[in-house]
């Protein structure tokens, strides 16, 4: 029998914690609750997630700091939980390591689709899923720098491993796929198993900011991943496919 996907909940709200715990219980997820980021670390030294879902107002370290506490270690999917008003939570969120965001009040189903759109992007193993529309070649050679498909692994022309998280090394997939076509932000999330109607378009910058300071000599004058003016973004050096 396939276990149960993991969830951890962290928000210092009592009834949206046990909300959430008892809705996504009934949608077959094991959920596990905290109240603030003391008590998710001590969770985290026990137990390992294929997914937390963080508030980011929380007494003590807020859930921004949380975040990156989080990615600096670990690849584990992160859902942003933000008030509605508050852009700059979800633009910091974004830039700190996590793969999506919710905005408060949120109608519990939405949760549950961004999370069960996370997940649909793992491998059991807990490493990214190319979008299986497009999944063909297993290896990626460009610019000295080697994308290995199956093990979802980013090596630099140094050979050292670049880390990934799940929204990264999907973008940076579709990117490579779509080489030398430029694409608009709104291809660009559907085609990385995004939802367009419900992602704004700072969303994709971020996450190309995010890839450049990891890949690029110098991110302020690209050469890998070009921006378009008016167009969008295109992936420039020529591909090697295996």
């Amino acid at each position: 029998m396939k276990p149960q996907p993991s969830i951890l909940v962290v928000d210092d709200d009592q009834e949206t914690r046990s909300l959430l715990q008892d809705f996504l219980h009934r949608h077959g997820l094991a959920v596990s609750v905290a109240r603030d980021g003391e008590e998710m670390q001590a969770i985290l030294r026990r137990s390992s997630f294929d997914l937390i879902i963080l508030d980011v107002m929380l007494p003590g370290r807020n859930g921004l700091q949380l975040c990156q506490d989080i990615r600096a270690r670990s690849r584990t999917p992160i859902i942003m939980l933000t008030a509605v008003t508050e852009t700059t939570d979800r633009v910091v969120g974004l830039e700190m390591g996590a793969d999506d965001y919710v905005a408060k009040p949120f109608d519990p189903r939405e949760l549950l689709a961004r999370i069960r759109a996370v997940l649909r992007r793992l491998e059991p193993d807990g490493s990214a899923r190319p979008p299986a529309r497009r999944q063909q070649a297993q290896l990626y050679r460009f610019a000295g720098w080697t994308l290995d498909v199956g093990r979802r692994r980013l090596s630099a022309p140094d050979g050292v491993r670049v880390e990934l998280t799940t929204a990264e090394f999907n973008l940076l997939l579709t990117l490579i796929q779509s080489a030398q076509r430029v694409l608009s932000r709104e291809q660009v999330i559907e085609m990385s198993g995004g939802d367009p109607a419900r992602s704004f378009d700072r969303s994709v910058d971020i996450l190309i900011s995010r890839l450049r300071r990891k890949m690029e000599d110098n991110p302020r004058a690209p050469k890998l991943i070009l921006t378009v003016r008016g167009g969008g973004y295109q992936f420039g050096p020529e591909i090697t496919a295996e």
